[in-house]
């Protein structure tokens, strides 16, 4: 597995929460939504770590933050989601919100 970012610790939390995502059964429009805000968090935190802004950074980071609602909201609507999964969308969202913050 190619890590690009092996020393981003919120990027590794946000490829594992979307795997997990990847394994939930849902119905297929909330399945759709789930994969792509979950892989929006990955992406937007790849992409704002190339910034050499900080403002740019920051602005990446806090569209990850609102991907990150947005798959907890998915989370919060679904049956029988894993607590682990709950509990690293929750750990990736404290993640994020620092990231944005610092």
């Amino acid at each position: 597995m190619l890590m690009i970012h092996s020393n981003f610790r919120s990027y590794q939390v946000a490829v594992q929460v979307y795997k997990q995502c990847q394994q939930l059964r849902l119905p297929s429009y909330l399945r759709d939504q789930l994969l792509r805000a979950s892989s929006s968090v990955v992406l937007n935190l790849a992409e704002g770590s190339g910034k050499d802004s900080i403002l740019d950074r920051k602005r990446f980071y806090n569209i990850a933050m609102g991907s990150v609602r947005e798959v907890q909201a998915i989370l919060d609507l679904a049956d029988q989601v894993p607590a682990s999964l709950v509990q690293s969308a929750d750990h990736l969202g404290a993640c994020v919100y620092k990231l944005g913050r610092s």
